[in-house]
């Protein structure tokens, strides 16, 4: 083991990396908070500038899987569609089958140049989660309570609202509603059984209305099919990517232009539904032979997220630094506490963000059966 990949297993580097995340994350969140003033004079220079800031705060994920633990992302498309990345509004679906899904979207956003204004449509519980839903809120991010009834309404206005964005903007949907389990894989086939819908070997059952709604309110944009596996049939994580872990990615994008589906809200769900067969076909044929249909590309990483992470670290680690040596110099029992007692804290802080990734500590959304459609 060399150096640096010792470096990599440390705690003291995890607690590091995480202090300037998290504090980083604080003063963008300020920042953001100031910049409100700007929506009633000038809408689209706020959001423009909320894009960048949130790129400085998710571009420091991205770095910790490109240029810490290296992982390999692949695309499998073709040239046609490579080329319109980074130029059009674009709806997502993607499979949410890994803990690091999002994560594996994030770095094609970056490297097309579309990080900071990438949307979701999020559970509302992420809202009050530090960080991430406090910077979402700023982004206009769509939140639903996974119950459409009371969703509706927020999910339309929402999405109307996002209508004119000044920037390119790649909308993810997780049309699944939650993570794959095999509990939640059990019960959404009997689902599918009760509905009459074909059974799918490794995804749920799709959820339909975010889908139809989402290309009933954003016409003139596209969707992108997303399907990703990852190579040795690895199930990564984001403790594993802190821990410099190095995975292979792989995901096979398919563009559909919004005009080909339909815009009746029935047959956008069968059209869906047809989609999800689809991506099952793909998932047996990557498990049987070790990959995806389509043409190769590698898009190079940028060098942008590791560049903002070095400023956040010279930034905050040199006062941080220059602190502790100062609460050890003192020989002050009490100081030297209270000094430990805001590691333990930072520790357990950076701990509990990173639960919010892991598939076991998941929503039990799905875990469920009901028997009224969608």
């Amino acid at each position: 083991m060399g150096f640096i990949a010792f470096l990599k297993t440390q705690f003291i580097v995890h607690l590091l990396i995480g202090f300037v995340f998290v504090v980083s994350g604080l003063i963008i969140n300020f920042i953001q908070l100031c910049t409100l003033v700007l929506w009633p004079i000038n809408k689209q220079f706020y959001r423009r500038v909320n894009c960048r800031l949130a790129y400085s705060l998710w571009s420091q994920l991205v770095m910790l899987l490109e240029w810490w633990s290296g992982t390999e992302c692949t695309l499998f498309s073709d040239e046609a569609t490579v080329n319109t990345f980074g130029k059009e509004h674009v709806i997502i679906i993607l499979n949410h089958n890994f803990e690091i899904d999002f994560l594996c979207g994030w770095t094609m956003t970056e490297r097309f140049g579309v990080l900071g204004s990438s949307k979701v449509l999020a559970k509302k519980e992420l809202l009050y989660v530090p960080l991430i839903g406090w910077t979402w809120y700023f982004l206009e991010i769509v939140f639903c309570k996974r119950k459409w009834e009371e969703d509706r309404d927020t999910v339309i206005e929402g999405l109307k609202r996002l209508a004119d964005y000044p920037e390119y903007m790649w909308f993810l949907l997780y049309c699944e509603g939650t993570r794959f389990t095999e509990t939640k894989h059990r019960i959404s086939m009997e689902v599918a059984e009760s509905k009459g819908l074909p059974k799918l070997k490794y995804h749920l059952l799709p959820r339909t209305k975010g889908f139809t709604t989402a290309v009933q309110c954003l016409r003139g944009t596209a969707v992108y099919d997303v399907t990703l596996n990852f190579r040795g049939n690895k199930n990564p994580s984001l403790l594993g990517i802190l821990y410099g872990k190095k995975y292979e990615a792989d995901m096979c994008v398919r563009r559909f232009p919004l005009e080909d589906i339909p815009q009746d809200e029935k047959e956008a769900a069968n059209w869906l539904h047809k989609l999800y067969q689809e991506k099952d076909a793909l998932q047996e044929m990557y498990n049987q032979e070790g990959t995806f249909p389509g043409q190769q590309f590698k898009p190079p990483r940028r060098p942008w997220t590791l560049v903002n992470f070095l400023f956040w670290a010279t930034v905050l680690l040199s006062p941080l630094f220059t602190f502790g040596f100062g609460v050890f110099a003192s020989g002050s029992p009490l100081l030297i506490l209270a000094f430990l007692g805001f590691v333990g804290a930072a520790s357990f802080g950076v701990r509990r963000l990173i639960g919010v990734t892991e598939i076991e500590k998941g929503s039990s959304y799905g875990n469920q059966e009901f028997k009224k459609k969608e």
